[in-house]
């Protein structure tokens, strides 16, 4: 069994798919980590919008880096959570077409 992680930009069709084989704060923090220092390497800033999942904190960088490295990270990212009930899950059906058609 696998953990997947989703990150996606509608607005040019682009979406990365990775696995990992758990879902805690310190890989979703890697994660993220990954796409600022890989896609969005040039970006000063990155708005990441995100569910209100326990894990997807600014904390998060902390509890997976150093002070230094954590800061430069959070620094680079504006926070922009779903409403906690909000209609994001209805593009959740949608993305899971992407595994089963490709």
């Amino acid at each position: 069994m696998a953990s997947l992680f989703l990150f996606c930009e509608p607005l040019v069709g682009w979406r990365q798919v990775t696995a990992r084989p758990r879902w805690t704060t310190i890989d979703w923090a890697h994660e993220v980590a990954d796409l600022l220092r890989g896609r969005y390497a040039k970006a000063e800033k990155v708005i990441l919008v995100c569910d209100n999942l326990n894990t997807h904190t600014p904390g998060a960088f902390y509890e997976a880096f150093d002070a230094a490295t954590a800061r430069s990270l959070v620094r680079r990212l504006e926070f922009c959570h779903t409403p906690k009930h909000g209609s994001w899950l209805r593009w959740t059906p949608t993305t899971g077409q992407f595994f089963t058609v490709s």
